[in-house]
């Protein structure tokens, strides 16, 4: 099976919602694919996504209150065929870990631009979420020309 995983710093906000969205949008075009989410950082570890990332989900009939944060080491990373990062910093932190097949979500569409972390700049909610949604689209044509 074809995998994907979305990777922020908490996997609370973006790499959460990235993981909701991804999963609908499978869903409706008939994909099979498993779709994972992480953070590189253990902070959050066992939280459910932030309240923004569920109530953005929730307008758009996505259901993501039972995800709970993982850290990447709980994956072997390099067994997925698309490891995704939110932002710059992410992208580095997981080029310079060795992970291949990793890519950044805002090349899909979006000229390179980091997803903003909904959790420190709220205002960018919608347009986070038009970003996520867009880029996705993109990504899941790399699974089913």
């Amino acid at each position: 099976m074809k995998s994907i995983i979305f990777i922020c710093l908490g996997n609370i906000c973006r790499s959460s919602l990235a993981e909701g969205i991804a999963k609908k949008q499978a869903k409706d075009r008939e994909l099979t694919l498993r779709i994972e989410s992480a953070g590189l950082s253990r902070y959050h570890n066992g939280e459910a996504p932030c309240d923004m990332s569920q109530l953005l989900a929730s307008q758009y009939g996505i259901d993501i209150s039972q995800q709970r944060s993982q850290h990447v080491s709980e994956f072997d990373l390099d067994t997925f065929d698309l490891v995704v990062a939110m932002d710059e910093s992410n992208f580095m932190e997981l080029k310079s870990l060795g992970v291949i097949n990793l890519v950044k979500l805002g090349d899909y569409g979006f000229d390179g631009e980091d997803v903003a972390d909904i959790y420190y700049y709220p205002k960018q909610a919608e347009y986070v979420y038009d970003m996520l949604d867009t880029s996705i689209e993109k990504i899941l044509l790399v699974f089913d020309p």
